[in-house]
């Protein structure tokens, strides 16, 4: 497949704060806190965009507060940036509080601010001219404004016959919003990539296994991110094939890992790979960023890059 991925999405703040020790309600908790971009649309963007080998583009909604930073920050990763800017909203913001122990397990503090107010207003069929396929972030579909564009956008796809893969995102707003609205949403969607959680959700199936069978039922392809335990690939109503994980990884921190794993994916698919090897870039794209803090690949940016203002 050739042509460019355009990524529809969130682009946020992040503030990551890694603690040693528990939290300590009343009082002081020691913690080594980064402010960084982010925002799952926006990191997906850059880690396909790693290599070079794969043109991105990403449609996100940003407030003039940082739009400047999010815009150099994403053009020196690759991504070619097509921010609307908000008069009205600030940039969205995440708290990511980050265990700083083997797990390098994350909790989120979300302020969506601008991210979620794309509209239809902002979608054109034009900006599909030269895609291979096009990404929808799962936070698109948790809010009014936003999934009035996710239905502009699988419309105007299914036209032009561009293939389109959703990340449902989150669990705890997938809730919010209801499975069977969100399936309803994501109806004609070729490539689901749910998280273990998020699959179990999808489907009440405790077993993963059994979730990606039963996803592969309604999507023609599935791919769970179990994290340290790879991949599964359904598709047909079975799961086809079970991808490892890259072994031996010291986390540090988890935030933005499933983000990486679909840009790696995105890219190797649009290069002509298999979906099975296309999900094991995925998993070895995932290693590398749980290694490191933040939810970007490393940028040529990073060293002495401006704080945001």
């Amino acid at each position: 497949m050739t042509g460019a991925l355009l990524v529809v999405g969130d682009v946020v703040t992040d503030v990551v704060a890694r603690h040693r020790t528990p939290l300590a309600p009343g009082t002081d908790t020691s913690a080594e806190i980064r402010t960084l971009p982010g925002g799952a649309g926006a990191n997906v963007a850059c880690w396909a965009a790693r290599g070079g080998g794969t043109e991105v583009r990403l449609l996100g909604c940003v407030g003039a507060d940082s739009a400047a930073w999010h815009e150099r920050e994403l053009s020196a990763a690759g991504v070619r940036p097509l921010l609307v800017v908000d008069p009205e909203a600030r940039t969205g913001t995440v708290i990511s509080l980050v265990d700083g122990g083997a797990s390098a397990e994350r909790t989120f503090l979300t302020d969506s601010g601008a991210s979620l107010r794309l509209s239809a207003d902002d979608w054109s069929a034009s900006l599909l001219d030269g895609v291979g396929r096009l990404h929808l972030s799962g936070y698109l579909f948790f809010a009014e404004r936003t999934r009035t564009l996710v239905g502009a956008a699988l419309s105007s796809a299914r036209a032009r016959g561009v293939p389109v893969s959703v990340d449902p995102a989150s669990a705890g707003f997938l809730t919010e919003l209801g499975v069977e609205r969100f399936l309803a949403l994501a109806e004609g969607v070729d490539l689901l990539l749910p998280s273990e959680d998020e699959a179990r959700l999808l489907t009440g199936q405790p077993d993963p296994a059994d979730a990606a069978a039963k996803l592969s039922h309604l999507f023609p392809a599935v791919v769970v991110k179990r994290g340290g335990r790879g991949a599964l690939v359904g598709r047909a109503g079975e799961v086809r094939d079970r991808v490892p994980a890259v072994s031996a990884v010291r986390a540090r921190d988890s935030t933005g890992a499933g983000d990486a794993f679909t840009g790696a994916l995105l890219a190797a698919l649009l290069a002509g790979a298999s979906l099975v090897d296309a999900a094991a870039e995925g998993c070895r794209a995932g290693a590398r960023a749980v290694a490191r803090v933040g939810a970007r690949p490393p940028s040529p940016m990073e060293p002495g890059s401006p704080a945001p203002p």
